[in-house]
């Protein structure tokens, strides 16, 4: 075989617009395949890059990436392919081209109609599968309607699978462990310690018997109660909670329901935790519990300056711009069920609407579309974004690496309430966060269970 044989690139990927919306750095995660961009592509992303939704600025990121690999390359180089340069000093052997529509308008019959891009982008794939028999030609897509189109047309098609960490929802944490019996009985060795009033116990490793990360739970059906402080490969240091007064804990007036909201607010009220991550069916009390536990700390123990709420709009607001009044003004219809919660909390007061503006200034609540975040940084705030199922993976991040000195975020979603087209529970954003942070010393997650709001919801919610 060659040297050129054998440096020639084993596959030829296509990437659709979503994938490079979804991962604007997708086309580096190729390895030395023949990464090739259908010129389709580039018009939607040029069509969307003014968008004020979040995603224009992913279509910018996409489009700045390819022009860095291309640069001054000439039109024969970028047909036949420009070599990817990576930040990794070893070399590959990845090419990145661009397709152009054929010059001969299809020199046979299409296998699709032309009508649409999806389209137009499966027959020029097809023709040039045909023209490079000798190449495995495979399209990358979210769209699983044009995968399947694809496949029926000869062309081979799978999903973005970069930043999939699970292939299973239910192999994600959930942020405790629940243990049948008594936890103690599994236990031989173990060193107890009394420090500021609280008791933690030295475990070795081995003799839990399964993995655990940091700010997980442990409890049992005898009545005990743990999180973990510390874990190492040596060693697990265990936080004793007495589950009677996880419990009676109270922020803002309101405790919790059940041991599973107890968990969130103990995670949600210290300090010490930086990113906390709450999941559950819809009236299991995630922004409730936030949004209390923000008031507290931020009104009562004076811990942050201010409180952000974002979350994803969702296509149907296309632009802001539609809606009158200010920012806050036109977030307002998407982040109602802040609003519906803050009055929950003070439905009771004798004003309730006074008591609501009050907090709202005293509490300095601020609500941020998505899009506009990016770029700023918030120092000692309390950021709590909603509808976290509904972000990508690198959205995910534009927003985390907001979060300056001081901050905290929350982050509350139901994996099974995803409005993005292209997202599914594996590939969500708040699937990807959880399963990156799990490891990570000043963060936790809890998946609440349970339907508290009402007998009637926790029926619909088991039901229908």
């Amino acid at each position: 075989m060659s040297k050129e044989m054998r440096s020639s690139p084993k596959k030829a990927y296509v990437l659709d617009t979503n994938v490079l919306i979804h991962d604007p750095n997708s086309l580096l995660n190729f390895e030395d395949n023949h990464v090739i961009i259908p010129i389709t592509v580039l018009e939607e992303l040029d069509k969307l890059k003014t968008s004020k939704q979040s995603f224009g600025a992913d279509c910018r990121s996409a489009i700045r990436l390819i022009d860095s690999l291309l640069q001054d390359a000439s039109p024969e180089s970028i047909a036949s392919g420009v070599p990817i340069q990576r930040q990794t000093a070893e070399k590959t052997n990845g090419r990145l081209s661009v397709l152009m529509t054929s010059q001969a308008n299809f020199r046979r019959e299409p296998c699709l109609p032309n009508d649409q891009n999806d389209n137009q982008i499966i027959n020029r794939l097809c023709e040039y599968q045909n023209d490079n028999p000798d190449l495995k030609v495979v399209l990358v897509t979210k769209d699983i309607n044009m995968r399947l189109k694809a496949r029926a047309c000869g062309i081979d098609s799978e999903d973005y699978h970069n930043d999939q960490l699970v292939s299973d929802i239910k192999q994600l944490t959930k942020g405790f462990i629940s243990i049948e019996g008594s936890f103690w009985d599994r236990i031989g060795n173990v060193e107890s310690n009394q420090i500021n009033s609280h008791t933690y116990h030295k475990i070795a490793s081995d003799l839990l018997g399964f993995e655990v990360f940091a700010n997980q739970f442990i409890v049992d059906s005898a009545g005990f109660v743990g999180r973990v402080h510390q874990v190492d490969q040596q060693q697990v240091v265990l936080w004793d909670l007495r589950k009677d007064r996880l419990l009676q804990q109270k922020a803002w007036g309101l405790k919790p329901r059940n041991i599973y909201q107890a968990f969130a607010l103990n995670l949600l009220l210290d300090q010490d935790v930086h990113l906390v991550t709450l999941t559950g069916a819809a009236g299991s009390g995630k922004t409730i519990l936030a949004l209390a536990a923000a008031l507290e700390m931020t009104v009562e123990y004076k811990l942050y300056n201010k409180i952000i709420v974002t979350r994803s709009t969702p296509p149907l607001a296309e632009e802001h711009g539609f809606l009158p009044g200010t920012e806050e003004e036109k977030m307002d219809p998407w982040l109602g069920g802040i609003s519906d919660n803050l009055e929950a909390l003070h439905i009771h007061d004798e004003k309730p609407q006074a008591s609501i503006d009050y907090i709202r200034s005293k509490a300095n609540i601020e609500f941020k579309a998505l899009n506009y975040i990016r770029g700023r940084s918030f120092q000692k705030s309390l950021i709590i974004i909603d509808e976290c199922q509904n972000l990508t993976p690198y959205q995910m991040k534009a927003i985390l690496t907001r979060a300056g000195e001081g901050s905290k975020v929350l982050c509350l979603g139901n994996l099974a309430q995803i409005d993005t087209p292209y997202l599914t529970p594996t590939s969500s954003g708040l699937t990807y966060m959880t399963e990156r942070f799990k490891h990570f010393a000043h963060g936790g997650s809890v998946q609440l269970n349970g339907v508290p709001r009402s007998v009637l919801a926790e029926f619909a919610e088991s039901n229908l």
